[in-house]
């Protein structure tokens, strides 16, 4: 029985691939087995989070003008929250399931788990799945949206006291018209509970992670990766930039909308800026910290025995090349030591250049590069191109 569970394929594992949303989506058509349909949920999703709210303000007349300073047609931070943040956290699911799924197999398929850990490795697989499909997950988060989140909205809309097109104030307050019922209660609603859906998934990805990281892995320090094999790691962070780049588009629409209609400069939110990319970059990165201690481990004991192995050689390589009589040109030519000497150098480069994280530079960069993505056309109306790469490049470093 034992050893039919060590022989047992792991499952294959899907940060998507499961809970109520996602079976909501196949029973309405909004998907297959594998998220296909993406088009069909796009539209689905902004359709009922957008479009009623665009007919209820024509109803009322607050969508292209009047009185209001702001009327809907001109609330960018709806439009991006709505058309470019929901959809970008939409396209995200197929993304990381494909980039995501494969990188638990590499464990198995490169032998890093070892074989006495296999059943450790199948039974955090099975939690992972167990806590993806939970139903009471899921109904918490719901009524976290419907609680937290509403009292969030009211918090952030109500400390406006002008009139917009969701609500018109008055002695008592602000009060919601039709369209500001439905952005309050259905809206704002959808999209915070897939945001939170997805910080619950990644949360669920980063668990995974430390109870892999607890593992006893067969890493070598030799890998051309120079991450001890791990380096596969880094690349896969890279399926969650659209849920990075729509943290972006969200900032981007709130600063537009600030400085638009409320008088503040672009400059003033250079800091918020800088914050975001650094705390999203951290967000997805930092996890994998979980593995430096093994690394670092790794690099040590390898950097020891390749110390030891290239000491031999080098010995035996002097002792019969240097110290007796000079050999004969045709032997030396004829001979493979010379470039086993160079290989048994560039292997221990290798060993010593071993990192102790499993992303690069380039990761950083390049996720950083996909959260600021969506604030470079608010860069543009003050600053040129390479003023702005300039300002960018001085955050970064």
């Amino acid at each position: 029985m034992k050893e039919d569970s060590k022989n047992e394929t792991p499952p294959d594992f899907s940060l998507v691939l499961g809970g109520p949303l996602y079976q909501i989506y196949r029973r309405a058509h909004l998907s297959g087995e594998a998220l296909e349909l993406l088009h069909r949920r796009i539209l689905a999703i902004s359709l009922v989070a957008w479009l009623p709210l665009l007919i209820l303000s024509l109803i009322d007349g607050h969508a292209t003008g009047g009185a209001l300073k702001m009327p809907f047609l001109h609330d960018i931070e709806a439009h991006a929250r709505f058309l470019i943040a929901l959809p970008a956290l939409v396209i995200g699911e197929v993304v990381v399931h494909k980039r995501i799924s494969p990188v638990t197999r590499r464990f198995i398929e490169r032998q890093i788990v070892r074989e006495k850990d296999l059943p450790v490795y199948k039974a955090a697989i099975h939690s992972a799945l167990k806590i993806r499909n939970s139903v009471v997950v899921e109904l918490i988060l719901l009524g976290i949206v419907y609680t937290l989140g509403i009292w969030l909205w009211q918090r952030a809309h109500h400390s406006t006291g002008t009139a917009s097109w969701y609500a018109q104030p008055d002695a008592t307050g602000l009060h919601l018209n039709l369209a500001g019922y439905w952005y309050a209660f259905v809206s704002s609603p959808i999209f915070q509970f897939i945001l939170l859906r997805w910080y619950m998934r990644i949360a669920l990805w980063i668990r995974l992670l430390w109870r892999i990281s607890r593992l006893d892995l067969h890493l070598s320090a030799s890998h051309p990766d120079r991450a001890g094999g791990l380096g596969f790691l880094g690349k896969s962070t890279y399926a969650f930039a659209p849920i990075l780049f729509a943290q972006g588009a969200l900032l981007s629409g709130l600063i537009a909308t600030r400085v638009l209609y409320e008088g503040q400069t672009l400059v003033s939110f250079k800091l918020d800026a800088a914050g975001l990319i650094a705390v999203m970059v951290l967000f997805v990165l930092a996890p994998l910290l979980m593995f430096t201690p093994l690394l670092e481990r790794t690099q040590r004991k390898g950097a020891a025995e390749f110390g030891l192995l290239a000491q031999r050689y080098t010995s035996g390589f002097e002792q019969k090349w240097t110290r007796n009589k000079a050999p004969e040109m045709s032997e030396l030519l004829g001979s493979a030591d010379i470039q086993a000497l160079a290989d048994m150098g560039n292997s221990y480069s290798i060993v010593s250049e071993m990192r102790f994280v499993p992303f690069t530079l380039q990761d950083v960069l390049r996720l950083a590069a996909t959260t600021a993505a969506p604030l470079v056309p608010l860069g543009l109306t003050v600053l040129s191109v390479e003023e702005l790469l300039s300002r960018l490049v001085q955050i970064l470093i």
